[in-house]
């Protein structure tokens, strides 16, 4: 997989001081630099563009540690999200990103290092509890590391708290320097799968499942722990074939043991997204399903179909492995008990839940 290419940086006023934009400027000297104004928004069709090549530097005046956006009408897992940064490289068709964000380009928060205090404090503040954290929710954990450093900057200071895990989601390869970290303690690296067809079709610009599946398993011999979501689920004809084929080349290459959870989610969207996505990605097929309201007000398919692909799915991974730590994305009670046989019944229980595979996993 190649390094992504990055055009410009757009330095906004109030960041060039900041630690890590002077650590970035220093390892692209080549790259043209524009100054610009803090929250200079762009006209919607920059925005549908979406502008993946540039680089913007931004000094965060937000909250850099926040619970993700769930809803009481499902059962959330109670993650955290630490927000590094906004926006990706990569390009697939279903990302909600395109109708969230009101600015184009890779936004990257640079006082990130100065804040890691006011992190840890908050951390520090309830030792009793488990904070699993990730940065893979409004960006790609690895996608820019060789410019970002992040996994340089992020391992060292996880690894040293013993009430946190942090999880590194991707969709990518590039984990020559998570290899070359000497930090394992308290790390899952976790690899957003689907098939095939879908990676190529829909989820553009990113690694093919066998390269995310020998980056997966280099890291498991390195130390790592593991973590797999197969999310968004997408229902089209065959389906339940290839899904189990990616299982399979998951079973040739991946010790089952050492995987802490594999979540499991279906294709999900806001009303305004379909016609964003529709703009950008006429091609696209997955919208060829049935869709119905949810109680978030998301469309999802047709519950039948849902349970239908979650029951397949799990039974497929237990047969592999009855012990992976299988569990939903913001589903209901109903079924969670239709397809997987039990629930957790609420967030609070499903947050035990995960915790205990930490405590059974990783050595709390």
């Amino acid at each position: 997989m190649k390094q992504f290419k990055i055009r410009r940086i757009l330095l906004e006023r109030g960041a060039e001081n900041d630690s890590l934009a002077q650590k970035i400027l220093k390892k692209l000297p080549n790259i043209p630099i524009e100054n610009v104004k803090p929250d200079e928004l762009a006209s919607r069709e920059d925005i549908e563009e979406m502008d993946k090549e540039s680089l913007r530097l931004i000094h965060f005046r937000g909250d850099f540690l926040k619970p993700c956006p769930g809803t009481r009408r499902y059962i959330c897992c109670g993650y955290q999200i630490l927000n590094v940064g906004i926006n990706c490289p990569m390009d697939c068709s279903y990302c909600f990103l395109q109708s969230y964000i009101n600015q184009p380009s890779f936004r990257i928060f640079t006082n990130l290092e100065d804040r890691l205090n006011s992190i840890g404090e908050i951390i520090d503040s309830s030792p009793d509890k488990i904070f699993r954290i990730g940065t893979g929710e409004f960006t790609d954990s690895l996608s820019l590391d060789y410019v970002t450093g992040w996994t340089d900057l992020l391992l060292p200071f996880f690894s040293n708290r013993k009430n946190c895990i942090l999880e590194l989601k991707t969709k990518t390869s590039f984990i020559k320097d998570l290899i070359e970290s000497r930090y394992r303690k308290r790390i899952v690296v976790s690899w957003s799968l689907n098939t095939p067809r879908i990676i190529a079709n829909e989820e553009h610009m990113s690694a093919s499942l066998k390269s995310r599946i020998l980056a997966a398993q280099e890291c498991q011999k390195a130390g790592f722990v593991l973590a797999f979501h197969f999310d968004p689920l997408i229902n089209y004809q065959g389906w339940a074939d290839e899904y189990k084929e990616t299982v399979h080349l998951l079973e040739r290459y991946i010790d089952p043991e050492s995987i802490i959870w594999i979540s499991l989610g279906s294709f999900r969207y806001m009303p305004n997204l379909k016609w964003v996505i529709m703009k950008r990605f006429p091609e696209t097929n997955i919208f060829n399903g049935e869709f119905v309201p949810g109680l978030d007000g998301k469309f999802r398919y047709f519950k039948p179909i849902r349970v239908e692909m979650y029951a397949n799915l799990s039974e497929i991974l237990k047969k592999w492995y009855n012990d992976l730590g299988i569990y939903l994305c913001m589903e209901s009670d109903d079924v969670w008990r239709q397809s997987l046989g039990w629930s957790p019944e609420n967030s609070a229980n499903l947050s035990s839940y995960l915790d205990n595979r930490i405590r059974k996993l990783m050595a709390y």
